[in-house]
Order: structure tokens, then sequence, then C-alpha cells
């Protein structure tokens, strides 16, 4: 029997992991992830760090990635057209679970979530999803209060530096530090004719080459993010 834990590096899944490797030790887990390429390298120096907490992190990712497939299909993912989670996420993880069933599945939905089923994967057969979270009683307060404990700091972004559902403050942030992805973003939205921002969202300019023309002169926008709420992905499942 196959013991798989999924890590997204958000709060919930870290806390999740953490939790099994200590308290059961004498199970050997392993750890997956599903990274598009896209992540920030924040994201990366989290992942090593955990990765010596819990053990190997094994990345089940898509060749070429993010930037691969939206050059193969000259499409970006965005609010009309949400295949980012689908195809690189949800199905490759959903062929891995096939590929190593028997196998038990460890979900990090807290205690608090009850709405959620993590139903992407019900119908893979032989494999038993369990909720350690859930089972330990842990809602939002204890799961940081688990991560405080431990000196584990999570990074503000654990999705895509390029998505689609950013807010004005997070675009001008990645422009700001990152301005390599950025670009790379604004040269997708020419090569495809599309835009990674959603139109009628704000009064902002739609495109990130306008945007960032915007930010260059010392604009920066209001900053409405919930501090602990926005710790997580928005959009993918794992």
């Amino acid at each position: 029997m196959n013991h798989i834990g999924a890590i997204s590096g958000g709060k919930d899944s870290v806390a999740m992991a953490v939790l099994l490797t200590e308290t059961h030790p004498e199970i050997n887990f392993t750890w997956v992830c599903t990274p598009t390429g896209n992540e920030s390298p924040e994201w990366f120096e989290h992942m090593r760090a955990l990765r010596e907490r819990i053990g190997p992190i094994v990345p089940i990712m898509v060749p070429g990635g993010l930037g691969g497939l939206i050059k193969q299909w000259n499409a970006l993912p965005n609010w009309r057209q949400r295949w980012c989670t689908r195809v690189l996420k949800i199905e490759p993880f959903a062929a891995y679970l096939m590929q190593h069933s028997p196998a038990v599945f460890y979900v990090g939905l807290r205690a608090d979530e009850e709405r959620r089923e993590g139903g992407d994967y019900q119908n893979v057969p032989n494999v038993e999803m369990v909720f350690p979270l859930r089972e330990a009683g842990m809602g939002l307060a204890e799961v940081l209060q688990f991560n405080a404990e431990r000196q584990i700091k999570i990074p503000r972004r654990t999705d895509c530096m390029v998505c689609f559902f950013q807010r004005l403050i997070e675009w001008y942030e990645l422009w700001r530090d990152h301005l390599d992805a950025y670009l790379e973003g604004e040269a997708w939205e020419i090569q495809t004719g599309f835009t990674f921002r959603s139109p009628g969202r704000d009064t902002q300019p739609t495109s990130l080459r306008d945007l960032r023309a915007k930010f260059e002169t010392g604009w920066i926008p209001r900053d409405t993010r919930d501090p602990i709420n926005d710790m997580k992905c928005r959009v993918c499942r794992l």
C-alpha cells in the first residue's frame, strides 16, 4: 500500500505533511507536488526548506510546463478558459495515483472547510482519501499556530507568477520584484493576442504591457489583500 501526500506549498498542505511526518514515523510517505514551471523563486526556496523537514518531494510536471503549453496551443489560461489547473495539475496527478494504486491519498483540507470534498480524485480506483487535518480537528487557527510553533514561513504566493486571478497589487509586485517573469508574461500576451487580465475587472489597462507603463510612472495599486486567507493558491487544488 502506497501512502501519498499532495503538497502545494500552502499553509494547509505543509502543516499536514509535517504533522504526518511527526506523528507517523513508521509510515514511508511519498510527497508529491505539481509545479507548472511558473512558480516564484521564493516558492522553490520554501519547498527546499520543507524537504529538509519531511524528506524528498516528487515533482510531477507536464513537459514544457505552462510556457510550453502556451506556445504549443497559442492560448493563455484566463478567466474564460481555465485549462491550467486541469492540464498541469489535476490530470497528471490523477494519472500518478492510478499508476501507484492501491494507495492512501492524504489531502490537506481543514476541519473548518466542511463544504470542500477533494472531489477531483474521488473516482480514482483503489485510492482511499483521508483528511488528517480534519481528523486532528485543525481549523485555520490551529494550522497557523502549528506552522508558527515550528517557524514555518509560507510564501505569500504559492501559485503561478502570472496567474490570471491576481490583484493589481500582485501584478505590481511581480513587475517590481521579478521583472523577467513579468516580461515573459507580457511576451505570451503579445504572442497569443490575449491577456491574463480580465477585461472589466477594474479601470486599469488590460494588457500587461500597458499596465507596466503605468507602473513605470510610479503608480502603486492599493493593497486589498487579506494576509491570512490569501496565503493560498486560489485556482489550483494541488
